[in-house]
């Protein structure tokens, strides 16, 4: 692996309906780092989140990430786990080196960084994806998707 790339990071997320913000996440915390550790959020935290629409079940998106994963070759580059709150093993992991979100969760990253610094731990290092925005210049979203306004590429239905 390349020398100037971390060992870890992490990246996590609902991962409901994949599309092309989550694939372009995915390739980026690869591009990064040697190892992802990914969170999927479960079915009991993806419904305390209060989503605006239905999500498949946990094992259905694991499956979408895993053959996503495959078909990149990046799934032995993987450690995939079931995420049941907002941090998961990154405030205490200290083998993980850095954080992939996107614009809307990097507020969540800075609260995981005061927690590690709080205990004693190095901050991770954040890396802020762009949010992929969809051919009418809105975000590709699993809530669009889902209410079928654009495909996974984000291009637009009707």
């Amino acid at each position: 692996m390349s020398e100037q790339r971390l060992k870890m990071v992490t990246v996590a997320g609902t991962f409901d309906s994949m599309h092309k913000g989550h694939w372009l996440l995915l390739d980026e915390a690869f591009n990064v780092s040697d190892k992802v550790v990914i969170g999927i959020t479960t079915d009991r935290f993806a419904v305390a989140m209060k989503k605006p629409h239905d999500i498949d079940p946990y094992d259905v998106r694991l499956e979408e990430v895993k053959k996503y994963l495959h078909k990149k070759g990046l799934l032995k580059r993987a450690t995939i786990f079931p995420l049941n709150d907002p941090y998961g093993p990154s405030t205490d992991d200290g083998g993980i080196e850095g954080i992939m979100v996107s614009e809307e969760t990097e507020p969540r990253a800075e609260e995981i960084n005061q927690i590690r610094v709080n205990k004693g731990e190095k901050p991770l290092l954040i890396f802020v994806m762009k949010m992929v925005l969809a051919d009418d210049g809105k975000p590709i979203s699993s809530t669009r998707v889902r209410r079928q306004e654009v495909d996974r590429y984000g291009r637009l239905i009707g």
